[in-house]
């Protein structure tokens, strides 16, 4: 039989032990709210497969285990259509995400200046480009209360048609999807009838006769399994667009000194990866179109040729309207290709 001294020392063993167990429980919930502090939502407008999606996917995991942000994704349009996602977080309905530059001409001429027809021609002329522009684009970012973690380019773009092309007549009048002012205006001048589509909206468009050609990434074209409503690819470098992923000052502002070195550090290694990735991917998704029955080919000199007159022709179009600091810019980029 238990007396009262017994059950006193056994209570407070007992109590001992579940207070230590207690205790170890909340230190290792408030390690682990500390560990992630920051649950941060996502948007992108490419699917899992997409290089750009997979750079994210690359990146956020670097971001879980070097800062306390745990980033959710939600990507290919799942939860913000991609040309509605600046307009998200300069509303601050999300923190963090991806956007296409090139769509943004109308707010000022500096964000289509890559897609301007051999302004950057291959992958070395595009960095240098990216580099002179940063500053400028991070200034304006910063108005919107943005910042410009990193940049990826899409990989050289070509012609996907119903119709094999071996001249600039081979595309009067054809119905053509493009991406951005930019291109609008490149399509119009090779006798195109073109019109600018968000990238979700193109499967719709070749079916109900909107659209009967693209000029995109292969990368794009694998997205919307061009195969499906096209046959031919002819290859053209040409422009070399970026995406990028872009986060809210408020909840940068808000990470600790170090998140926020990490982040930095992350994105930048995220930002050459993903040109890495944009550089070894075009010969291998030429390829995929090509196992699923499309041609493909380099666009004929005469093409080539006239793209560089239309390039040219756009650039003094983009002098007329860009202010002086965006020009200057520009010759600082061309002083030093």
């Amino acid at each position: 039989m238990l007396n009262k001294k017994t059950f006193t020392m056994k209570g407070i063993k007992m109590f001992n032990k579940i207070f230590k167990r207690l205790f170890l429980f909340m230190a290792l919930s408030l390690f682990s709210i500390n560990l992630h502090a920051a649950d941060w939502t996502m948007a992108s407008g490419y699917p899992k497969s997409n290089f750009h999606t997979q750079n994210i996917i690359k990146f956020i995991d670097e971001i879980k285990s070097t800062t306390s942000v745990n980033i959710n994704l939600n990507p290919n349009d799942t939860l913000i259509k991609l040309d509605a996602i600046k307009t998200s977080l300069q509303r601050g309905q999300i923190p963090i995400g991806e956007i296409r530059l090139g769509i943004y001409g109308n707010e000022d001429p500096m964000y289509i200046l890559a897609g301007l027809p051999f302004i950057a021609p291959d992958y070395s002329s595009a960095w240098l480009l990216k580099d002179v522009q940063m500053e400028y684009l991070q200034e304006k970012f910063a108005k919107k209360g943005l910042m410009i973690l990193y940049t990826a380019p899409w990989p050289g773009q070509g012609f996907y048609t119903k119709f094999p092309v071996n001249s600039v007549s081979d595309f009067k009048g054809k119905k053509l999807r493009i991406y951005s002012t930019a291109t609008q205006q490149m399509g119009s001048m090779l006798g195109f009838n073109a019109t600018i589509l968000p990238f979700a909206e193109i499967p719709q468009a070749f079916s109900t006769g909107l659209i009967e050609a693209l000029f995109t990434s292969p990368q794009t074209g694998i997205d919307i399994q061009a195969w499906d409503n096209t046959k031919h690819f002819t290859y053209a470098g040409a422009i070399f667009s970026k995406n990028a992923v872009v986060v809210t000052k408020k909840a940068f502002d808000a990470l600790s000194k170090a998140d926020q070195s990490s982040m930095l550090a992350a994105a930048k290694r995220a930002e050459l990866r993903g040109w890495e990735m944009s550089a070894e991917t075009t010969r291998k998704q030429i390829d995929i179109l090509e196992k699923n029955g499309m041609s493909s080919k380099n666009a004929p000199d005469e093409i080539i040729s006239t793209m560089k007159d239309i390039g040219a022709m756009m650039t003094l179009d983009w002098r007329m309207k860009a202010s002086p600091e965006a020009q200057a810019v520009l010759d600082r980029y061309l002083s030093m290709r």
